[in-house]
């Protein structure tokens, strides 16, 4: 049981650290002076009410920042031809019996099919009472 438990968290593990690392995003912050007004993920954050009399007034308080987390986005693709003559002779070996693993095996003939058994007169069991335990 706890070798199925292990076994599955790790699994769980593995694939969101596959997703992580391949999954970009954007954090957009906005301040107000040195306030941080709002913080937002994959969208753009709330501008303050300051901002419409700044373009007014033409000054510069409110700011924006915007990190950017890049995801991996070159991952490595190998081909058949990329590997070695003994690992392509276990892959073309392990497929080929995979595939014959599952063929179904063919019709065998009973040759007693249509044998059908005497008719019973009496039972000889019972009359030589002998039972088997």
């Amino acid at each position: 049981m706890i070798k199925t438990i292990l076994y599955k968290s790790f699994t769980i593990l593995l694939t969101c650290l596959v997703l992580f690392s391949t999954v970009s995003f954007t954090v957009e912050k906005h301040f107000c002076g040195d306030v941080l007004v709002d913080v937002s993920v994959f969208v753009e954050a709330d501008k303050c009410e300051m901002e419409a009399l700044e373009i007014l007034q033409k000054k510069t308080c409110c700011k924006d920042e915007i990190s950017v987390v890049e995801g991996q986005d070159e991952l490595k693709f190998s081909s058949f031809d990329d590997l070695n003559f003994e690992q392509q002779q276990f892959l073309a070996t392990f497929a080929y019996s995979y595939i014959n693993l599952f063929e179904g095996l063919p019709n065998q003939i009973i040759p007693h099919k249509d044998y059908s058994p005497p008719n019973l007169v009496t039972d000889i069991q019972l009359l030589n009472d002998t039972f088997l335990i």
